[in-house]
């Protein structure tokens, strides 16, 4: 009896723990997001669902090729409930991103979110680091139709290490994951973090801690 009573818990835990790892589970077919609506919950409000067309659950435009025009070289498209109302509740998204010649997505972590990446063209460097204390950095070259996953949470980055344009499809498992790039977050804080505390951080001179502020 106690043996069945260990296994029970042990699989009412893992249970759990999988709920825990994504966006809640919806409790109906579906809710599409109210994007006219003021209020705010965790999520968006549904609308409703007499009203709902088959509009709602499409999104066009991964097509088309992103704007790398910028410092970083990478353009993110993304297709969230924001952009898709229909996929409000349902716990997922995906992105189309862009790389110039040597673009970067810079290091950032989704605070909500696992992602899974495809990559469709070109060759990629990928890598993320696995949290304190071993802060190992776990690396791959990606070509054309493989595969990487970057757990949830994880600081990662993607750059293009080929002289043509890369693109790439991933999905994330949050219809919100959410963005955090570190250098924007660490040095474009608003308002600032003080200098101080950044150059004791990053055991450098507080002066080389202004210059890089005033870049972002």
């Amino acid at each position: 009896m106690s043996n069945k009573l260990i296994l029970l818990s042990v699989l009412a835990l893992t249970f759990v723990c999988l709920a825990l790892a994504s966006d809640p589970s919806p409790l109906q077919d579906f809710c599409v997001a109210d994007t006219n609506s003021s209020v705010k919950v965790n999520g968006v409000v549904c609308k409703n669902p007499m009203q709902v067309q088959a509009e709602d659950f499409f999104f066009s435009g991964l097509h088309l090729r992103g704007n790398t025009s910028n410092a970083v070289g990478s353009k993110v498209t993304p297709v969230f409930a924001a952009q898709l109302p229909g996929l409000n509740t349902l716990g997922i998204s995906m992105v189309r991103i862009d790389y110039a010649p040597w673009g970067l997505n810079p290091p950032h972590t989704h605070p909500r979110a696992t992602e899974i990446l495809t990559v469709l063209e070109g060759t990629l460097q990928v890598g993320f680091v696995t949290s304190n204390p071993d802060n190992r950095f776990i690396s791959k070259v990606l070509q054309k139709g493989d595969v990487f996953v970057f757990p949830v949470g994880l600081v990662h980055f993607q750059r293009n290490i080929g002289n043509g344009y890369a693109v790439v499809i991933a999905a994330l498992s949050s219809q919100n994951p959410g963005a955090i790039t570190i250098a924007n977050a660490v040095f474009g804080a608003n308002p600032p973090i003080p200098s101080d505390i950044l150059a004791r951080a990053f055991q450098v001179d507080r002066n080389l801690v202004d210059e890089l502020e005033a870049k972002f």
